[in-house]
């Protein structure tokens, strides 16, 4: 399969498997992250994902072999209609109602880099090398990178990245804001396992409002999100979850969150 899925605790990671490609994107692989997806939604035993790849990549972009094989005049439309599926792929990762981790594990450019800028949290290993590449070969971002990297790490640094075609070091995007922790090679699955266990204790249903808020903050002015804010903590203010942390509180002992 183009990607695997194993569960680990409270954690359901995925894992893009198709390490002689260097994990390239392909029709294959979106159809199978949209059935991962259908799957891990519907598990209210699923508290987090995470994202890694297999090999010595985390993704190298899209892999768009299928489309020279095909005639010259069929070739625009069969790209566009690709990319279309990409871009739908990735909103439905960054909309996912549960955290998502990415744990980057070596070459990450193009429709890899896109990946990444879907996820809520991104862990690195120190070998790990990440950039848009597009510029290389005269392309053009097509599953989200143009909208997401400028939003996460200001237009000057992604036009860095978009017009040199730059691989950086994991290190050097701490401090832009794309990357939150850079570890060891070795240690990146175990950093990755205790991250996804730590946000797996907290309110599945108080992460996914708060995941709510947090991208609809980027839309919008500042009065409307501390609206929207008011809004939510005022229909969450009834749920279990919410109560039982309260009592928690209150009684000094660790909450029992229920998702609801």
């Amino acid at each position: 399969m183009d990607a695997l899925l194993d569960r680990r605790g409270p954690a359901a990671w995925i894992t893009l498997n198709r390490p002689r490609e260097l994990n390239a994107i392909g029709p294959a692989m979106l159809d199978r992250l949209h059935a991962i997806l259908d799957e891990v939604e519907a598990d209210p035993s699923v508290r987090c994902l995470v994202v890694t790849g297999c090999g010595r990549a985390f993704c190298a972009g899209a892999d768009l072999a299928f489309v020279h094989a095909m005639p010259m005049a069929e070739r625009d439309a069969a790209t566009m209609a690709f990319l279309r599926r990409a871009s739908a792929t990735m909103s439905r990762i960054e909309a996912c109602p549960k955290p998502v981790v990415a744990a980057v594990n070596g070459v990450t450019v193009a429709g890899g880099l896109e990946l990444v800028l879907c996820c809520d949290v991104v862990l690195a290993a120190e070998t790990a090398r990440i950039g848009d590449g597009h510029a290389k070969y005269g392309l053009l971002p097509g599953a989200g990178a143009s909208a997401r990297l400028p939003r996460r790490i200001g237009v000057s640094r992604a036009n860095w990245l978009f017009f040199t075609g730059a691989l950086l070091p994991a290190a050097e995007l701490v401090a832009a804001g794309l990357v939150n922790k850079v570890v060891p090679d070795a240690e990146l699955p175990a950093a990755a396992e205790l991250v996804a266990a730590e946000i797996a204790a907290r309110s599945p249903l108080g992460l996914r409002r708060m995941k709510e808020l947090s991208r609809a903050s980027l839309d919008g002015t500042l009065e409307e999100a501390l609206e929207r804010e008011l809004a939510v903590n005022a229909g969450y203010a009834a749920s279990f979850d919410r109560n039982e942390g309260l009592a928690a509180f209150a009684e000094r002992r660790e909450p029992a969150f229920q998702g609801r």
